[in-house]
């Protein structure tokens, strides 16, 4: 009788280039507003959101799940 066989989850590679992972596990993403429109927003509005932000709470344990190479 042949074994069934088993998969392994892929990562997913839209949320791979969207997010990075740092070295104690935390979720980087870049903030949201700086595609276009830039020259209604102030030089200070676009300088803040040079900076990245954090992935919290519940969506960072599921981008976890989804980032893993091979579960």
């Amino acid at each position: 009788m042949k074994k069934p066989k088993k998969y392994k989850m892929k990562t997913k590679k839209a949320l791979a280039k969207r997010v990075k992972m740092n070295k104690r596990g935390t979720l980087k993403r870049a903030m949201a507003g700086r595609g276009h429109l830039l020259s209604n927003k102030s030089s200070k509005r676009k300088r803040q959101l040079r900076r990245g932000a954090l992935v919290e709470g519940k969506i960072a344990k599921n981008y976890r799940l989804l980032l893993q190479p091979g579960a």
